[in-house]
């Protein structure tokens, strides 16, 4: 078997190697299983049946897709990318019948979208309303994560569209990207925390309490630890990391402890007698999030339509912003990264 082919596969190389769905179960099948018995017996099918069908494959596309070892398989470069696509192909083939069986039931379909939190709290939320008056049986689901989570699954087919920030490393090219704007940023602790009494803000004296922070690396952590360190002050020590804003306000209503979370979610969940949103003279937030959308794939009526009210509430919210702003001077630094 050669490790590489001598010859560009051309664009119909699927109907020369007579590509099966069965060559698309066994590959999702294996990375699984990493396991060629267990793979075969999950598909129901014999060992040897499903290594023919595997070596018949490789040897037509003149690659091989896994390295054989005594302990099982693992895919190659060749066999993530073929993986890859096939698990896009199997979940978009499952969407179909949803939307078919929609369409059949009088429904409008299904749209599943990924999104980071503050756009989940306000904009999604007001987006799927707006929709609802003229679709109401359109069935929507909406899955909230950080980006880096969520953009590999777009990309794998799982969401029609997403609204996060494309991870580095992720080739930029397969995606169409759209801004939205900044998350902005604020503390918050419990309404009798010893912080609300004074009438200054001072980041030392925070560090007299402990922090409810996102995980090293999270982009609210960064802008956190780019404050502290931006006034010559060093970043707190005393630090519970969770990426859950819930476990984060669980945290901060039984203790001492500060918080850092995007200003739509605390003007939503953070309220009074319970919690309180600590003053600043400085604008914090981080780097723009936007609708991300995979260049190539067609969006269901249903994704599309959701799509089109986003771009709407974008452009409403951003006309809201801009007469904000022609009315409020800015008095603060922004010490965005």
């Amino acid at each position: 078997m050669k490790s590489h082919s001598s010859e560009l596969l051309p664009p119909d190389w699927f109907l020369r190697v007579r590509l099966k769905f069965r060559h698309l179960q066994l590959f999702v099948a294996l990375d699984d299983c990493r396991n060629l018995h267990r793979a075969a017996e999950r598909l129901g099918m014999s060992q040897p049946a499903a290594s023919k069908l595997l070596g018949d494959l490789e040897h037509l596309l003149g690659v091989s897709l896994f390295d054989r070892h005594s302990r099982g398989v693992t895919p190659n470069w060749y066999g993530e990318s073929l993986i890859r696509h096939a698990r896009g192909m199997l979940t978009s083939l499952a969407q179909a019948s949803e939307e078919i069986n929609a369409l059949n039931d009088g429904n409008a379909g299904t749209v599943s979208i990924g999104t980071v939190l503050a756009p989940a709290v306000t904009l999604l939320a007001s987006a799927v309303e707006r929709v609802h008056r003229d679709s109401p049986h359109l069935e929507v689901n909406i899955d909230v994560d950080v980006s880096r989570n969520l953009v590999p699954r777009l990309r794998d087919g799982e969401f029609d569209f997403a609204i996060a920030r494309i991870p580095s490393g992720m080739p930029a090219g397969d995606f169409v990207f759209e801004e939205i704007g900044e998350e902005a940023l604020c503390f918050v602790c419990r309404a009798d925390h010893p912080l609300t009494a004074r009438e200054t803000f001072d980041l030392a004296s925070m560090l007299d309490y402990p922090w409810v922070l996102q995980p090293p690396g999270a982009l609210m952590r960064q802008r956190v630890e780019h404050l502290f360190l931006h006034h010559k002050v060093a970043p707190p020590q005393r630090i519970i990391n969770t990426p859950d804003i819930y476990m984060a306000l669980a945290m901060v209503d039984k203790s001492d402890s500060v918080t850092v979370t995007t200003r739509e979610v605390a003007d939503l969940l953070c309220t009074q007698p319970r919690f309180a949103i600590l003053p600043s003279t400085d604008a914090i937030s981080v780097q723009p999030f936007g609708l991300i959308s995979l260049r190539e794939r067609r969006m269901s009526p249903g994704a599309a339509k959701l799509m089109s009210t986003l771009h709407q509430l974008i452009r409403e919210r951003k006309a809201a912003d801009g007469e904000s702003q022609a009315r409020t001077p800015t008095h603060y630094r922004d010490v965005t990264l």
